[in-house]
């Protein structure tokens, strides 16, 4: 039995199913997403969704969804599924759904009267193209396949509506047809494997409706525009292929091409497979730049989440050239940051004051998954750049102090992976000396000292920094190490923040610590009794004032929700690596328990992959982006982790 399967009791009950998305990508940016039962729920959702670089820099939705409609004896069933206005759904496809799996690739069983109909979807690697596959497995007479397209052609965050510009213009090509409803877009080419009738009875389906943006206080319907449809006979056995892409293809190799992508796919069989499978998602190729985009379906690349990710996407997954492209890339950006100059656009937020220090920690773990003799090869000379920026205090915006801690301004403009904004305002404005700010700084001197000591050109730079981890230690627990054994989560001038927060965590997880070992544990300790749940490590303490651990509502009640009590997956990596310095062997059994939270997401919200927060309150449940990579990769480096303990 698949891993990832759904039988049709699930699947015909639209509470069930709905909540369930699939996604898939082609590692250049475009995707497909939707919901298990082919029902867009979102403004994001299509069939074929890509980036139009000559418009803007946002992905556009070129093919929403294609309709299927079965025909016998004259008889129409269509297997569509949309909702409209009122709770409305039509034209209620989903029941003749027998069962849906996902182990290779999303794959649809249909049962019409006689007729069991199997549909797979594949997105083809590095191309703006999305197949679909349609098996006629048995039927008992003559049965005709009719597909019906609903096109958008707009960017993921508006909305198209009836309107006299679109063009109705088409035009034949191999096997289907080429046509794009306004200028500046690229033509859709949709063909089939089969010679087929297009039939053009150009229409609008108006008031589609979309009730994931409904919940999130948005607008949410539109119009969507259908040329017509294509129909071809399908024979018992009889494979078709439909292709939806931005260039035409030779409708004689679809049929192969499909089988060939197939083949590549990894199969989603467990759970580790299946972050397998969403961490390859996550790479971005554009031209010779590989980069890690931060999730699906809307975030871009941010360079905190990507350094925060490479780890456990590649390293954990064994694929060290992966992770030494994607740095090739970020090296160019950080070189160009440091030296004042215009950075790549693709790479945002590289100038936030953490974000080198993460750049060391990533290559900090290379050196330890990978070989210290391979990172010091490939990336001493950006480690001693970094850390020579740093120290000398060239950052516009951390500034080594006296006492050997870094200083950040952050009163009025988010500067931290705490970054939410309501109104305008910051909603938590950590500005000063910041904790995890500091702990990365005391590890990045160290690791930074260890790993230049033998380079002759350096040693000076390594005595350097070493002088000033042993001056920033002592500093740092005095400056954050209160009287109830936890840290501070910031400390500017006068103020200080009492809240309990995860940031501290990584203060007990990085391999040098300023703490010591008991310390470590009254960390660990605290982030266990009010911050740990089965979903990741809370935002903010219930005890605290403040706490708000439910993320729903509209944008602004949804800002000041998002750091105040959400949990957060990636959190946990950290905490789980913290609790193995501590219990070690003894903490293996407690940390395969928790995992069991995170397998359990595997079948649900967006299937084989992680959202990007939950809940911080029971049922603990999924929001935000459906699929997120610094989740996803710490939980890929945690299972590294762990078979690094014998018990």
């Amino acid at each position: 039995m698949s891993y990832l399967r759904f039988d049709k009791t699930l699947m015909t009950n639209l509470e069930e199913s709905l909540p369930r998305e699939i996604l898939r990508t082609n590692r250049s940016g475009a995707y497909h997403c939707s919901t298990i039962v082919d029902c867009n729920t979102r403004k994001y959702h299509g069939l074929l969704v890509m980036p139009v670089p000559e418009l803007d820099d946002d992905n556009h939705v070129m093919l929403s969804s294609l309709d299927e409609t079965v025909i016998q004896h004259g008889a129409e069933f269509n297997l569509g599924l949309h909702k409209y206005h009122g709770d409305v759904f039509s034209p209620r496809g989903h029941k003749y759904i027998r069962e849906f799996e996902c182990e290779k690739v999303p794959t649809t069983i249909y049962r019409v009267g006689g007729v069991i109909l199997k549909k797979e979807s594949v997105f083809v690697h590095y191309e703006n193209r999305v197949l679909i596959r349609y098996t006629l497995v048995s039927a008992h007479s003559k049965t005709i396949l009719r597909l019906r397209p609903f096109l958008a052609f707009r960017s993921v965050r508006q909305y198209t509506h009836e309107n006299s510009q679109a063009s109705r213009h088409y035009d034949i090509v191999e096997n289907g047809i080429k046509t794009k409803m306004y200028p500046g877009y690229p033509e859709l080419y949709m063909q089939f494997s089969k010679e087929n009738e297009f039939v053009f009875t150009p229409d609008w389906y108006r008031g589609i409706e979309y009730p994931k943006e409904q919940e999130r206080g948005y607008d949410f319907n539109e119009d969507l525009y259908v040329p017509g449809y294509f129909e071809m006979e399908i024979k018992p056995g009889e494979s078709i292929v439909f292709s939806g892409g931005d260039s035409e293809t030779d409708t004689e190799d679809l049929l192969q091409l499909f089988a060939d992508e197939v083949e590549e796919r990894t199969p989603r069989d467990n759970f580790r497979h299946c972050l397998i499978n969403a961490a390859h998602q996550f790479l971005n190729r554009q031209g010779d730049e590989s980069y890690v985009l931060a999730g699906y379906p809307w975030f871009k690349c941010r360079a905190r989440d990507m350094f925060i990710s490479l780890p456990g996407l590649m390293l954990a997954n064994k694929e060290v050239e992966k992770f030494d492209e994607v740095m090739e890339t970020a090296q160019k950006a950080i070189y160009a940051f440091m030296a004042g100059e215009p950075t790549d656009p693709k790479l945002t937020e590289i100038e936030h004051p953490d974000v080198l220090m993460w750049a060391v920690w990533a290559i900090q773990q290379y050196a330890k998954m990978v070989s210290r003799d391979a990172a010091r090869q490939k990336y001493l000379p950006l480690v001693a750049a970094i850390m020579r920026y740093l120290s000398d205090s060239k950052h516009p915006n951390l500034k080594v102090h006296d006492n050997g801690l870094v200083y950040a301004e952050g009163r009025n403009k988010a500067i931290t992976w705490m970054n939410s904004t309501a109104g305008g305002r910051l909603v938590i404005p950590r500005s000063g000396y910041i904790v995890e700010f500091n702990a990365l700084w005391y590890n990045a001197l160290l690791f930074a000292a260890d790993l230049l000591q033998d380079d002759r050109a350096e040693s000076d730079l390594s005595l350097q920094l070493r002088e000033l981890a042993f001056k920033s230690g002592p500093s740092f627990v005095g400056t954050f190490l209160n009287e109830y054994g936890y840290l501070f989560d910031y400390v500017d001038g006068n103020g200080t923040d009492w809240s309990v927060r995860p940031n501290m965590i990584f203060a007990a997880a990085f391999d040098y610590s300023p703490l010591d070992a008991k310390q470590r544990k009254g960390i660990v300790d605290i982030v266990t009794r009010e911050l740990l749940t089965p979903k990741g490590i809370r935002s903010l303490s219930p005890k605290s004032g403040g706490y708000n651990p439910n993320y729903v509502g509209p944008q602004m009640q949804r800002d000041y929700a998002y750091h105040q009590g959400t949990a957060w997956p990636w959190l946990a990596g950290f905490y789980f690596e913290a609790y193995l310095r501590i219990y070690r062997n003894s903490a293996v059994g407690f940390i395969e328990r928790q995992m069991i939270g995170y397998e359990d997401e595997m079948t649900s919200h967006c299937i084989g992959s992680i959202p990007e927060l939950f809940d911080g309150n029971p049922p603990f449940k999924g929001r935000g982006a459906v699929s997120f990579a610094m989740n996803v990769a710490e939980i890929l480096r945690t299972n590294y982790l762990l078979s690094q303990y014998e018990i």
